[in-house]
């Protein structure tokens, strides 16, 4: 065959087979893309803080951040002191104590729930519900809000329905009121047992947006799993999956519930932990329903506080660390955080989970991005789960931009483009 000339290549099947298979694949292609669009690209919170709704005040962030930052000052004054507790290597120990201490002071809260659930002791609903917009939009708008606000309301079961779809009205009614709604509002259903309740929070917001002629669909929430029945119904099925579609695109995140779940399978209050096996399995199930629909999935919390003597907040310290690092390592990047002392262990776990695997995951990035050889083979899909991992680090402040593109050669816009691809990119460059 002559230079440039192009070999001819042998074919059987008649053209109109491949636009056969199309047609009748076409309503399988429409399903794919409305029932899992992917990660939606947005920052995720590395944790949820849930202050009860009489008690929230316009200095509750900052209070909790001094708090956090008192609790080392008193119990780990130094990074030396502080990774002897953790276990933190010597390499780590300074980058991330001093990483802690400055998250304390510029952002100490990344999502914060006003709790009108199980939190919740007032006796004026309707007047905290009304200070708490108020007070998260001021906060949003001269600058001091954490990324994520919002309230929990009370759940779709009878006794406390017309409570919380009452105290909704008069928290979204007061945003609207005092500036409109924040781009970090963010709503927690609790208690979710059928997938109907999660169709009736739907027609709820419809209702809402429809009155105060707000854009279809702009109010999302969270799901919480907090019963059996909310991962295996009656008839065998995940109804968790089937609450995701419930949601009709609204769903935002799963959280799951740890005590109310632990003591709904009749786990006794000793061994009522996230890391029960009745925990990872509720957990297991929720994230295989969650896969590539872009609703998140978040970790419980702890009930052992860090209070008291040294020895005592040492050893929840030890815990909390822990049960942290071991949630990430299974891919559940947020969690419950109940008190001030748990939040120097939250962002200590997460800080060193980034920086421990940064210059390996950096490296087999780069190497992909360039197309060098190396000794691991990475496919798109882990090029995916490399430039999530890096990105996970940058929003939470664990890794610093200036030296992620130092050691890979790419800019914020390359991750978010490694980690997003477009459906059918990765089957396609993996040919």
């Amino acid at each position: 065959m002559g230079q440039g000339q192009q070999e001819k290549v042998a074919t059987s099947l008649a053209g109109t087979v491949s636009e056969e298979i199309s047609a009748s694949l076409a309503p399988v292609d429409a399903a794919l893309e409305r029932t899992y669009p992917g990660d939606p690209g947005t920052r995720q919170p590395v944790h949820t803080v849930y202050v009860p709704g009489e008690v929230f005040a316009a200095d509750t962030l900052r209070s909790w951040g001094d708090q956090a930052l008192a609790a080392l000052d008193e119990h780990a004054p130094d990074a030396a002191s502080f990774a002897a507790v953790l276990g933190l290597s010597d390499e780590l120990a300074e980058p991330v104590y001093t990483r802690v201490r400055a998250k304390l002071e510029r952002e100490p809260i990344e999502d914060l729930r006003v709790d009108f659930e199980d939190g919740y002791h007032g006796t004026d609903e309707d007047a905290d519900a009304a200070r708490a917009a108020r007070l998260i939009a001021s906060a949003y708008a001269d600058g001091t809000a954490a990324p994520y606000m919002g309230i929990r309301m009370k759940c779709m079961e009878a006794a406390v329905r017309d409570r919380g779809i009452r105290t909704l009205d008069v928290f979204l009614s007061g945003l609207l009121e005092h500036g409109g709604l924040p781009d970090g509002l963010t709503l927690t259903l609790p208690k979710v047992t059928y997938p109907e309740q999660v169709t009736a929070m739907v027609r709820l917001l419809e209702a809402f947006e429809k009155a105060r002629g707000l854009e279809p669909g702009r109010i999302g929430f969270e799901i919480q799993i907090e019963t059996s029945q909310a991962i295996l119904a009656a008839d065998g099925t995940a109804t968790v999956a089937r609450m995701i579609q419930a949601a009709e695109g609204r769903a935002t995140g799963l959280h799951y519930g740890t005590f109310d779940y632990s003591a709904c399978l009749g786990v006794s209050a000793a061994y009522q932990a996230s890391d029960h096996p009745a925990a990872d399995h509720a957990k297991a199930i929720m994230q295989v329903a969650a896969a590539g629909t872009g609703v998140r999935v978040s970790d419980g919390s702890t009930n052992v506080l860090p209070v008291g003597s040294t020895e005592k907040v040492h050893d929840a310290w030890r815990l909390h660390y822990g049960l942290t690092r071991r949630a990430l390592a299974r891919a559940y990047y947020q969690g419950w955080d109940m008190h001030p002392g748990h939040i120097p262990t939250r962002y200590a776990a997460v800080f060193a989970f980034y920086r421990e695997g940064f210059e390996q995951a950096a490296a087999r990035l780069a190497r992909y991005a360039g197309h060098a050889g190396g000794d691991v083979m990475d496919e798109p899909a882990t090029a995916k789960a490399l430039s999530g991992y890096l990105l996970r680090g940058l929003d939470c402040g664990a890794l610093d931009v200036a030296e992620v593109a130092r050691a890979t050669g790419l800019t914020r816009a390359d991750l978010e483009g490694f980690a997003a691809p477009r459906r059918g990119d990765l089957t396609a460059s993996a040919q």
